[in-house]
């Protein structure tokens, strides 16, 4: 089939692009950077005309929708950015969607889940109003929304997938980055940094998170949504310890505080259907996918050792 991911390059990106194309795909990508790879193309998801261009000169099959402005912070101190990339850039791609044909797979987030305070199962906002915490959620439920609408108003055919808390290679450091990033860059050169003791998570790495989405493309159900997450439930002080014993650090730089505003405090998924229909797996646990991680940033980043 003929695929275009959008945020091709991101940290999930460029993997789901490999996984793709290794499967047998005819796969392209846009992003917003320049690229000599084979079947770029440079876009920006927020500007209308440079995403129909694309779809003016390509018939594409199915189309994975990753391209977004992530982060909870990003999105109060780049608000403007983060709507008109997030909730106009996923509208601009619906409507395409609905001129050209095309499948759509769209990764919105675990954020979405706001202030629920029980097992995430796909089903909760259905039956409970949830409130969204922060400007990143609220995009991701929107485009959630708006892809639903298209769905009943131009029988669009799409899947909704919630990710939560993806970490690996190829993640390269912001202060608006995953907590499991932003741990180990800190750690590298000795900065301080601060762990949040009530908060919770599951964490999935990379390839596991990728494979799940490949394998939308075998069961392609319109109109579902799916949970995808790793199954070990932790708080985030043990993706610091296992950080810093990795690195034989100590915890001196380390501020303990009880927990971080306008962010869900625990995500505990329910990946029933994933397994069920996607053939979802967690193989790669932290204790494993945290020293790569490690690893690859130390190739890319200059680690100091502590006084």
């Amino acid at each position: 089939m003929k695929i275009l991911v959008t945020g091709g390059l991101g940290t999930i990106g460029h993997v789901l692009v490999k996984d793709l194309h290794r499967r047998g795909h005819e796969v392209w990508l846009c992003d917003l950077a320049h690229s000599h790879r084979d079947r770029y193309i440079r876009c920006d998801v927020g500007n209308y005309r440079q995403l129909s261009n694309i779809f003016d000169n390509h018939n594409f099959d199915y189309v994975y929708h990753l391209a977004a402005e992530f982060g909870r912070w990003n999105g109060e101190e780049y608000y403007d950015v983060l709507w008109q990339t997030n909730a106009v850039g996923t509208k601009s791609v619906i409507k395409l969607q609905e001129k050209h044909n095309f499948r759509l797979i769209f990764t919105s987030s675990s954020e979405v889940y706001g202030d629920y305070k029980s097992v995430m199962a796909e089903n909760v906002m259905d039956n409970h109003e949830i409130k969204q915490l922060n400007d990143y959620a609220m995009t991701k439920w929107i485009n959630e929304q708006q892809i639903i609408n298209s769905q009943k108003m131009h029988n669009t055919e799409s899947v909704r997938v919630r990710l939560f808390n993806t970490y690996g290679p190829g993640e390269y450091y912001s202060n608006y980055r995953s907590v499991i990033c932003k741990f180990i860059y800190h750690a590298l050169h000795g900065m301080p940094y601060k762990v949040f003791l009530d908060h919770h998570r599951t964490s999935s790495y990379v390839t596991d998170t990728v494979a799940t989405l490949c394998n939308i493309l075998g069961n392609f159900i319109p109109g579902e949504v799916y949970n995808i997450a790793g199954d070990e439930y932790h708080d985030i002080k043990y993706l610091s310890d296992l950080i810093l014993s990795y690195l034989g650090k100590k915890d001196s730089r380390v501020k303990y505080v009880k927990k971080e505003p306008f962010t869900t405090k625990d995500k505990k998924p329910d990946v029933i259907k994933a397994k069920k229909d996607l053939k979802h797996s967690s193989r790669i646990k932290l204790e494993e996918g945290i020293p790569r991680t490690i690893e690859w940033m130390k190739a890319v980043y200059r680690p100091i050792k502590d006084e």
